[in-house]
């Protein structure tokens, strides 16, 4: 785990638990400031749900972004079992940014993939930032097409900015490489579920996130592009990003009403950074809800169910 890091509108909150801490050591000294602790830890509470309670689109970013929020391989070590990573896309090499392979979730053997980014600067480097280049994409589509063939459920983890935009990944058919990916997933004939943990960003996340069951932590975003982004194409100023935020309206709730997902999943008060365990046990409980409906399905009717998804999202709200 990374150092502790704050976004500036939670600094208020750890004051006030740093406050908490003080309280508690003077109380281990036999003072009786009980009270004081229950009264202190009560404005905590409050004030943490109402900072989380009212995030704007901008902050939402922020705190999907936040470095010390659970990655891929925190949930498959807090939800899975026995899982085996596999490594290469057969063709040109392995891409560090995309994890997966087979697990068992409540026994049962599935097929897990998703986005993993880094805490450190040498992790963020050897994890290329969460961007997969080509043949991350390719792995994905090579331990999906394994998860069919042997009549595995996929459970998918989205986590990126988008895929890597360089030079080298354009010369390897970076297009293509997703395009390939929508194409096999909307065929692929076992359940498909997907989970937004983080930052939604473009092609580089609906590359693996074509699914029967879409799930988003309330704190995460799913958008076209990065705010950033978007400022920098209207405006040409990637400083606007709070600005474009507004515009896209990327977080869970906003997403929602568009029919783009299907399930919002509550994050512990102060966001899933706070509590890795809490927010996988909810997670997981979601997973297990929706592959137990959709277990039910036949290969046919999955195919049918995620194209019928799809094309219900054409349509338009203010």
């Amino acid at each position: 785990m990374a150092a502790q890091f704050h976004l500036e509108f939670e600094k208020p909150v750890v004051e006030l638990e740093k406050k908490v801490d003080e309280l508690n050591a003077l109380a281990k000294n036999g003072l009786d400031i009980s009270s004081d602790i229950s009264a202190l830890e009560a404005r905590v509470e409050e004030m943490r749900n109402n900072i989380f309670s009212n995030l704007t689109r901008w902050q939402t970013a922020q705190v999907a972004r936040h470095v010390n929020r659970p990655f891929t391989l925190d949930y498959i070590r807090l939800i899975f079992s026995e899982f085996v990573e596999l490594h290469g896309d057969r063709n040109f090499g392995d891409d560090h940014a995309i994890v997966g392979g087979p697990a068992r979730f409540e026994g049962k053997p599935v097929m897990v993939i998703g986005h993993q980014k880094g805490r450190d600067t040498k992790e963020k480097v050897y994890r290329n930032f969460g961007m997969p280049n080509p043949e991350g994409y390719r792995k994905a589509l090579r331990l999906m097409k394994m998860a069919e063939q042997f009549g595995l459920p996929v459970i998918t983890f989205v986590d990126t900015p988008g895929a890597y935009p360089g030079i080298g990944a354009e010369e390897r058919g970076q297009a293509e490489a997703i395009a390939r990916n929508l194409r096999e997933m909307a065929a692929l004939r076992t359940p498909i579920i997907v989970c937004v943990t983080g930052e939604g960003g473009s092609g580089g996340a609906l590359a693996i996130a074509v699914g029967n069951r879409i799930l988003m932590l309330e704190h995460s975003i799913y958008a076209v592009i990065s705010p950033e982004g978007c400022a920098a194409i209207l405006w040409s100023d990637g400083t606007k990003g709070e600005q474009a935020a507004e515009a896209l309206k990327p977080t869970a709730k906003d997403i929602i009403r568009l029919g783009v997902i299907d399930e919002i999943i509550k994050e512990p008060p102060g966001g899933a950074h706070r509590n890795h365990q809490v927010t996988a046990i909810a997670l997981k409980e979601a997973i297990s809800r929706n592959l137990d409906e959709l277990e039910k399905l036949s290969a046919d009717e999955l195919v049918e169910d995620r194209y019928r998804k799809f094309r219900a999202m054409t349509r338009c709200v203010e």
